[in-house]
């Protein structure tokens, strides 16, 4: 995102930079804060959801390092739209918002970087919307461990995210998401070590995210 700027620029912008380290668990920052900046993730994992009046969680998104989060707020001028903590330990750096809008003025394709992040989280989101919509939870939970199979490059991957984080990934409860889990696994399509998922039967598991229940 920041690849277009000079090393000058860069160095400008790291002064300014503030850098700080989060525990497992521990949030960035919430639903409805005023926004002061956005972070540029340089270790770790964090997840952006939404909470509902009664508590339960609904997971938009998981960003690994090398990303960033919270480039809405620096356009439209609300608060942060989503909570995001961290998954596991993360290294972050908070970019003030001032300091980032006075890059944009200096160097305009950086602005335009950002608004093709923020187009991909819309599609992201779309996707949420959709398949929560119309996807039965073992339709979605089969999608799922295919983008993560995907995303490792591999059939064998460590899944990073608890039962729970799934669960509220694919709008359910963690008991469903074990179920299915253990189904899966009976079934043939995956085997689960602890935490190391790998994908028997690729195939089987695509028919099942396609299937309509």
């Amino acid at each position: 995102m920041l690849a277009s700027l000079s090393p000058a620029q860069i160095s400008a912008l790291a002064e300014r930079t503030l850098q700080r380290r989060f525990q497992p668990g521990e949030v960035l920052f919430h639903e409805g804060d005023p926004c002061y900046g956005f972070f540029v993730l340089a270790q770790g994992s964090v997840k952006i959801f939404k909470t509902s009046p009664s508590g339960r969680e609904i997971m938009l998104a998981v960003e690994s390092a090398p990303s960033s989060v919270a480039e809405v707020p620096l356009f439209d001028g609300g608060p942060y739209p989503a909570t995001v903590s961290a998954i596991g330990d993360v290294t972050a750096c908070l970019i003030s918002k001032q300091d980032f809008r006075h890059v944009c003025l200096e160097q305009p394709e950086v602005a335009l970087k950002i608004l093709a992040v923020v187009g991909q989280r819309l599609r992201q989101l779309v996707a949420v919307v959709e398949s929560v919509s119309f996807g039965s939870v073992r339709q979605r939970l089969a999608g799922t461990l295919l983008e993560f199979a995907r995303e490792s490059g591999k059939d064998a991957f460590t899944l990073a995210l608890t039962h729970q984080e799934l669960a509220s990934r694919l709008g359910t409860v963690r008991e469903v998401v074990s179920r299915n889990l253990s189904r899966f696994q009976a079934e043939g399509l995956i085997r689960i070590d602890k935490r190391q998922v790998r994908v028997l039967d690729a195939d089987g598991l695509e028919r099942e995210a396609e299937m309509e229940y």
